[in-house]
């Protein structure tokens, strides 16, 4: 169990999300599967991630199959200074040592473990820590193929092309007072998420909006941004190239 922290400390990374939203200043998110990097790869990463000006490191997985988290975090923390926020897909992985949590509810889904149960395990252990609880609504959109995360949370993605669904559903989320939208296409997504659907969420919430899966390039990084995208988010392109870190973080920054 966590110490007991000063819940009063000031919020810092959704206070500089919603500053950057303001100025219509993109940033860029690099996803870290802790699972898929041993400690030298990570480092690589992390050096790459810096020369970049990388905003930001999520970190987290779908199936996290050995207790490499920590390792992760302590890693990240010793060798930079950018904030890191966890991603989780599981309620169990919460660790004190990140900046921050995307506190999901699935929102696109039915599934009431997603919408509510798991945050009920996980309140009472984040509201005795020091992380900054960043309030999320999370929809995932069909990509082309199943993904992990639309598997292991037994939920169904919104249609590739019902713009209107998803709109509504990031509305629904916002009135719910959720802070942050994320649309995301899952990791190994054989389509990115349509401009035209991120125009039309973009339009219809007041809320920053973060966009994940199948951003493969600086290109698709561009487009995204302009459409309406306040924080991209690449993890699975980065795995299979490196050199994707500055590519992709240029485009978000000079967009």
């Amino acid at each position: 169990m966590f110490a007991n922290r000063n819940r009063n400390t000031i919020m810092n990374i959704y206070n500089q999300i919603l500053t950057n939203k303001k100025s219509n200043k993109k940033s860029f998110a690099l996803l870290i599967d802790p699972d898929k990097q041993d400690k030298s790869e990570l480092i690589s990463i992390i050096e790459k991630a810096k020369k970049a000006r990388t905003d930001y490191f999520f970190v987290g997985g779908s199936l996290l199959t050995n207790d490499s988290l920590d390792t992760c975090l302590a890693t990240l923390k010793e060798n930079s200074d950018i904030p890191v926020v966890l991603f989780p897909g599981d309620a169990m992985q919460v660790n004190d040592k990140a900046d921050g949590i995307l506190f999901l509810s699935l929102i696109s889904g039915r599934n009431a473990d997603m919408l509510i149960g798991k945050q009920v395990v996980t309140a009472p252990i984040l509201k005795q820590s020091s992380v900054e609880v960043l309030p999320t609504g999370y929809m995932l959109i069909d990509s082309g193929r199943p993904t992990t995360v639309s598997y292991m949370s037994n939920t169904t993605p919104i249609p590739y092309e019902k713009n209107a669904v998803a709109a509504c559903t990031a509305m629904a989320g916002e009135m719910l007072g959720l802070k942050l939208i994320f649309m995301d296409g899952g990791s190994g997504a054989l389509n990115p998420i349509s401009e035209k659907m991120i125009a039309t969420v973009s339009k219809s919430v007041n809320v920053p909006l973060i966009i994940g899966g199948g951003i493969s390039s600086g290109e698709k990084a561009i487009v995204n941004c302009k459409s309406g995208a306040d924080i991209i988010v690449v993890g699975n392109a980065i795995e299979k190239d490196e050199n994707l870190i500055s590519e992709i973080a240029n485009a978000v920054h000079n967009c």
